[in-house]
């Protein structure tokens, strides 16, 4: 421990910000004890100096306070207007007036145009005079009216200085147990309201002073918004949007549609800035300065001063300030002759990134950039020393290697945040990387370069990569397309996370050394010990950012190893022990095979039933887990468009999208690796349109609907992608039961069965054109441990009657039904001409469940409804104002919960 000083203070360093993040001050207090008492032990064990002790306890302390001091400064300068908006809930309407300057990057999507805003002063309705905050960040919303406005808005700035006046909003919590936060995410960037404007007469702008940092900021984006236009001109359609991002990490033409692929096949990496771009831009201007004939000295001070400028460039994510704070300091190192040890030059820069901006260490890009690099230094070695010594195939097995170790490193942070893992990804990123980043981003960057001096010439080369391009996408298009090796992971807990970086450490020190025969020359050497092999082990250890060809001499072997890339690895003496003791191989590989079960069956001895009734805005999706682990969603949501003709320039990029952004992530963290059945109520937008996101997330096993159809592009759409993936199609009819476990029965009480139907094929079928499909929803009577469900899809007073109606006249059809019901789904989302007072009086609900959306149009629940359902004694729970209801049909009771968003 003593010979990496500067590691381990790193590791105390982050150690010391995640408490000070996760924990309170007590909990920090108590945490920083422990550290010292561990210290100590290992002070009196002889393997840590007293020195370093102090040092590594005191980057705890300190980075914990830092981290304590930056949450305790994160709060916004207007406590008292939060403290009201929080008061209003959804409903709040506060009118606002600030100033400020522009210090982001203006985005225009479709419709919207938004910025972050540092406000200087701010006027709230209601709430007195003027206040001053000091450069507080707020974020901007503006809805553009007109086309014309796109290209004022596109005229904006960082750096310009703005009055704005519009409507003041916290940004949205999580409403549904396991969803995005945006409240924290933007928290944690130290944004704490929107500003939300109409139309550009709502903004006055005009340049600010010309040297204040966002002003040089705003050169660059324009510099940068200059070379995207002009790799625009060069490549052809979604093209010109994949080589901004490969080139120059601008992102914001990139087709989401591409976007997806590449994330289902893990290879979005490639897209963001990071290590291998500032290599290869080094390298690049290295070259260019030797022919310069520049000393070494110069070319590397040169090389540092460039780095900065290539991260501002590159847009400046996480990945990118990690990967140019590294190689600046390995440039200084290199400088001044110290070049030695990969770990202490990633353990700097984790220092420094860290000491800037302690959010830092939340940050997704952060964490894997990190993690994957020294998963690489640590594991690289011993698994490429256990590996044959092809001297034809050397760079093969090299990619062989670090491709194994980065998926092996990046494997827990990539599921516990986007839950899936394809089992292509491998193959994907051994086929593509190289070609990708050794092949097309040098020809874009070479195509862009020349084009500033000569446009015909940087076109000639572009177009030598567009069909390179166009293999690449139809390689990255047929092995997403190959769901059958698509594999969706629960979001494991973080002591999983924790024993599987054990896990691996332990692997990669077990992991053997290959063998090669001893000449008779050297057994002389290895009898009797030889001096040379130590000095040659030691000077392995120091010099491990050079490409180093070793002879590692373990016992009457001859272990032949690469140090790649300054990867030290863990001592080559463990891989001699596995030799001996192959049991510590065989632990660590069954201990990952254990957790990769226990991660993706983390409900397996689960046997509890869960309704979920999902907050999704304005419309229904009903998730269901049976006490068997069956997996059911009734209905999928979706937002419906009012957009008129001729108005297709409001359209955005990647538009919201409930079953994209919000139901197929929900069902993924909660480890739904398929739905046994999908149930559509009725063919209305706001009960389906989500779904075929959802059938492209997650395999579906058949579909139940109510057997008509509707013509409207979103029910036309669904009923299509359904027949041509093969996805069996049920009608619903009063008295079908579906049994989905001991104990777990569904059974339909509407629409009536129709005469003499064949259910076999839906060939077959009579299937009714129905326009309005509210009174022809599916009803269902959901029984599970002995508990009842009545969910209603979105049915007036007209079917209430006739289904009790039907139910009185066919007693032995509706045998199933109970007299009454535990948790009734309010219809039609609490509409007025729904849920009848002797429709409650037939089912004395005991709880009651409506899907609404907050802000929604329609008064939704309405007043009357709400009124019967109390005059009933019928406790009620709404999304719109409690987020997520979850029913757990536990063996002692029934229980609820809710996010209590309003709280």
């Amino acid at each position: 421990m003593n010979r990496r000083p500067l590691l381990w203070f790193a590791v105390c360093f982050v150690a010391g910000c995640a408490s000070g993040a996760r924990l309170s001050g007590a909990g920090a207090a108590l945490a920083a004890g422990g550290v010292a008492v561990a210290a100590l032990a290992l002070v009196l064990s002889g393997r840590l100096t007293r020195k370093l002790a102090a040092v590594c306890v005191v980057g705890f302390v300190l980075a914990a306070g830092e981290r304590m001091w930056a949450d305790a400064r994160n709060v916004t300068g207007l406590l008292d207007v939060l403290r009201a908006a929080e008061a209003q809930g959804a409903d709040a309407a506060l009118a606002i007036e600030a100033s400020g300057t522009v210090v982001s990057v203006v985005e225009i999507d479709g419709d919207r145009a938004s910025f972050e805003l540092a406000v200087d002063a701010a006027s709230v309705a209601g709430f007195g005079s003027p206040r001053q905050l000091g450069g507080e960040r707020m974020l901007v919303q503006l809805r553009l009216e007109e086309q014309p406005q796109q290209e004022v808005a596109a005229a904006w700035r960082r750096g310009d200085v703005v009055d704005v006046k519009g409507q003041l909003a916290q940004p949205a919590g999580p409403a549904n147990r396991g969803g995005f936060d945006y409240r924290r995410y933007l928290s944690s960037q130290n944004i704490h309201w929107l500003i939300q404007a109409t139309g550009t007469g709502a903004i006055d702008i005009a340049p600010g002073p010309p040297w204040t940092a966002a002003a040089l900021l705003g050169r660059v984006d324009a510099v940068r918004a200059w070379l995207a236009a002009r790799l625009s001109s060069m490549y052809p359609g979604m093209q010109a949007g994949y080589m901004q991002g490969l080139v120059l990490g601008i992102t914001d033409d990139l087709d989401p549609s591409l976007m997806q692929q590449f994330a289902r096949l893990g290879l979005t990496h490639i897209l963001a800035i990071s290590g291998l771009h500032v290599a290869v831009f080094l390298y690049a201007l290295g070259l260019i300065l030797r022919l310069c004939r520049m000393t070494r000295e110069r070319l590397l001070l040169t090389l540092v001063f460039a780095v900065p400028f290539y991260v501002l460039l590159s847009g400046a994510s996480p990945s990118v300030v990690r990967a140019g704070v590294m190689g600046m300091l390995g440039l200084l190192a290199a400088r001044m002759h110290k070049l030695k040890d990969g770990l202490h030059i990633l353990a700097a820069a984790a220092v420094i990134m860290l000491a800037c901006n302690p959010f830092y260490l939340e940050n997704v890009s952060f964490q894997l950039s990190f993690i994957v690099t020294l998963g690489l230094i640590l594991g690289v070695p011993p698994v490429r020393r256990a590996m044959p010594d092809w001297k034809r195939g050397k760079a093969l097995l090299d990619l062989i290697a670090v491709s194994v170790v980065a998926q092996a490193v990046s494997f827990p942070v990539s599921i516990y945040y986007f839950n899936q893992f394809h089992l292509l990804s491998l193959p994907a990123n051994l086929l593509l990387v190289p070609f990708i980043s050794f092949i097309i981003m040098p020809l874009g960057g070479a195509a862009l370069f020349i084009h500033m001096a000569w446009p015909a010439g940087g076109k000639l080369l572009a177009w030598a990569s567009v069909y390179a391009n166009d293999w690449t996408f139809w390689l990255v298009d047929q092995l997403a397309k190959a769901d059958l090796f698509r594999t969706i992971w629960a979001t494991p807990p973080l002591w999983w996370i924790a024993a599987w970086y054990g896990a691996l450490a332990l692997l990669f020190r077990a992991l053997p050394v290959r063998q090669l025969p001893v000449s008779p020359e050297q057994e002389p050497e290895l009898e009797h010990g030889n001096p040379a092999a130590g000095r040659e082990n030691s000077e392995l250890e120091t010099q491990p950012l050079q490409e180093l060809s070793s002879v590692h001499r373990t016992g009457g072997l001859i272990a032949v190893g690469k140090s790649s890339g300054g990867f030290t690895g863990f001592p080559s003496a463990s891989s001699a022990k596995a030799l001996l003791f192959p049991g510590s191989l065989f632990s660590a590989i069954l201990l990952l095979l254990t957790l990769l079960f226990f991660a993706y069956y983390p409900d397996l001895f689960d046997r509890d039933g869960r309704v979920h009734v999902l907050d999704i805005g304005q419309g229904d999706a009903i998730y269901v887990r049976t006490p068997e682990g069956k997996h059911l969603l009734i209905d999928g949501g979706g937002t419906v468009s009012f957009r008129k003709a001729g108005e297709e320039w409001r359209v955005r990029k990647d538009p919201f999208e409930v079953g994209k952004k919000v139901i197929a992530p929900l069902l993924m963290k909660r480890g739904v690796h398929q739905l046994d059945l999908l149930i559509v109520s009725h063919l209305d937008s706001d009960h389906i349109k989500g779904l075929k996101a959802v059938m492209d997330s997650i395999p579906v096993k058949g579909l139940l609907w109510n057997g008509s159809i509707k013509h409207s592009p979103d029910a036309e759409e669904l009923l299509a992608y359904a027949v041509q993936h093969e996805i069996p199609l049920y009608r619903a009819e009063a008295g079908q039961e579906w049994e989905m476990g001991k104990g777990t029965k569904l059974t339909v009480l509407w629409p009536p069965a129709v005469v003499h139907a064949e259910r076999s094929s839906i060939s077959n079928m009579e299937i009714k054109e129905i326009e309005e499909q509210n009174e022809a929803s599916v009803v269902l009577y959901l029984t599970m441990r002995n508990y009842t469900f009545l969910l209603t899809g979105d049915i007036g007073f007209e079917t209430e009657e006739r289904l009790l109606a039907l139910m009185d006249e066919n007693p032995v059809l509706y045998a199933a039904c109970c007299a009454k019901v535990d948790v009734l789904k309010v219809a039609h989302h609490g509409s007025r001409y729904s849920t009848a007072a002797n429709w409650l009086e037939r089912w004395h609900p005991l709880s009651a469940a409506i899907s609404a959306g907050a802000t929604n149009s329609y008064g939704h629940p309405h007043g009357d409804v709400l009124e019967r359902l109390k005059a009933a004694g019928t406790e009620v729970r709404r999304t719109d104002q409690d987020g997520e209801i979850e029913y757990r049909a536990a063996l002692e009771m029934l229980q609820v919960r809710t996010m209590n968003k309003g709280n």
